[in-house]
């Protein structure tokens, strides 16, 4: 009976090592992390050894664009039924994500013998979904697309199921499969199967994570602007569809990320679930996470600004009731912070105010605010900007999270304007969260922030 019960695990062992698949050595009382790479980081694929802090700059802020429109797109549409739209934006009503605007990447395990897949993290977005054979119209992908029949553990979901159901549009398929499609506002599209399969993780911790019956979606058609260097996206928005969401009480519906400073360019991050995504500490602040439609979106409810300890109350652009008192979206996908025309234009007064420095043009055309910091360099003294939200909640910025180098010796207010129309959209940008622990609770639907030093985390 021993001698059988060793050669049973040896045997295991020896099958787990050869296929690849990470040993499963995580139960649900305990967390997990994962690493988190920025797309400038020398781990990124999309890695530029040319590029300079103010040419990376620039391109980021145009990303900061695209994402704020399609997040007041996707508001927009939400608000209003499918019947009521156009059908051509009908048919890209449940956009998850404008192709190319994403800042971070992830890697994990897919099927049985194991996969393993580089792929977009992203907190604005549900579904996750990889390129599979066969491919009948898919973008050019350097890693080899999954194969789902190479894998003894995916299955496709039936229509007419739950499971079904959680998608925000759907068909059935010729074999009765539940079919997805998904638009997006350039055309570009993802269609396949909504499926199941194992999921695993490489801990850095140094303990493997594996997890079953992960919902996602096998796509089998594709085109459009994606990056060859994505193999598909892992969504970590509030959606029923989001890894968050499937995880749910297995990790008690906490998620957290560090994102250390954007100078600190061969430093990774950490992506933590679980006990490991718990925020505390005496300098931790909380605030509510607010309902808003659509639920995939962290909505917060933004109360004033101050700049050097002058206070201006923020609206509410976000002109709707299902978002109730919330007015800005916290979005790691999003390199700047967007704020409404009027409050912008506030901050920046009160900047100028607090600055005895000369004021230069952004040789990009991005910013509006700029200042010459060559006499003073390092040495420059910027006041704290702080961003007061709902429950006393105060988060204090400091230089690293406010201002930018856009050009040598030129330092720019990493702020933009989101617009002055009824549906523009507020966001808080990466930048702004660097070197804070930010813990997502959605059982509680709270999020709490502790400053700290990401890059030692």
């Amino acid at each position: 009976m021993t001698y059988s019960f060793y050669s049973f695990a040896i045997s295991l062992f020896i099958f787990l090592v050869a296929t690849h698949l990470p040993i499963l050595s995580w139960c649900s009382d305990s967390g997990f992390s994962v690493e988190l790479i920025h797309r400038d980081s020398p781990k990124s694929p999309l890695y530029d050894p040319d590029s300079t802090p103010s040419s990376r700059i620039r391109v980021a802020a145009e990303r900061s664009h695209s994402r704020a429109i399609y997040f007041r797109d996707a508001i927009r549409k939400a608000r209003m039924s499918s019947s009521a739209l156009p059908m051509d934006e009908a048919n890209n009503f449940y956009s998850e994500i404008t192709p190319n605007t994403f800042e971070y990447l992830m890697s994990f395990y897919l099927g049985t013998p194991a996969n393993k897949v580089l792929a977009i993290a992203d907190t604005g977005s549900d579904l996750i979904w990889v390129q599979c054979v066969p491919c009948k119209e898919c973008y050019t992908q350097s890693a080899p697309l999954f194969d789902p029949q190479s894998s003894s553990t995916y299955k496709t979901i039936p229509c007419n199921t739950d499971s079904c159901s959680l998608l925000p549009q759907s068909s059935c398929g010729s074999s009765s499969q539940c079919d997805y499609q998904y638009g997006y506002g350039d055309k570009s599209i993802v269609e396949g199967y909504l499926s199941t399969e194992t999921i695993a993780f490489d801990s850095t911790g140094g303990r493997p994570v594996q997890i079953p019956t992960i919902l996602f979606g096998c796509t089998h058609q594709s085109n459009g602007t994606f990056d060859k260097n994505d193999a598909g996206l892992v969504g970590l928005g509030g959606g029923k569809l989001s890894l968050i969401r499937q995880l749910g009480s297995t990790i008690g519906s906490k998620f957290s990320y560090c994102l250390p400073s954007s100078t600190e360019t061969s430093t990774t991050s950490q992506l933590n679930f679980g006990s490991n995504a718990v925020v505390s500490g005496s300098n931790a602040i909380t605030t509510p996470l607010i309902s808003g439609s659509p639920d995939t979106f962290y909505f917060l409810s933004l109360e004033h600004i101050s700049v050097a300890g002058k206070t201006i109350a923020v609206g509410n652009p976000i002109q709707a009731k299902e978002s109730a008192q919330g007015n800005i979206i916290i979005d790691s996908g999003t390199t700047l912070t967007l704020i409404d025309d009027n409050t912008l234009q506030y901050v920046e007064s009160n900047v100028k105010s607090s600055i005895s420095l000369p004021q230069v043009q952004d040789p990009n055309g991005v910013f509006n605010l700029c200042f010459n910091v060559s006499e003073t360099g390092a040495s420059a003294q910027f006041p704290e900007i702080t961003f007061q939200f709902f429950g006393g909640a105060s988060v204090v910025l400091q230089q690293s999270n406010a201002f930018v180098e856009a050009g040598q010796n030129i330092l720019c207010l990493a702020m933009i304007s989101s617009g002055a129309t009824a549906d523009s959209i507020n966001i808080f940008g990466n930048i702004a969260q660097q070197n804070f622990h930010i813990g997502y609770n959605l059982a509680a639907m709270q999020l709490t922030f502790a400053p700290t030093n990401c890059a030692t985390q």
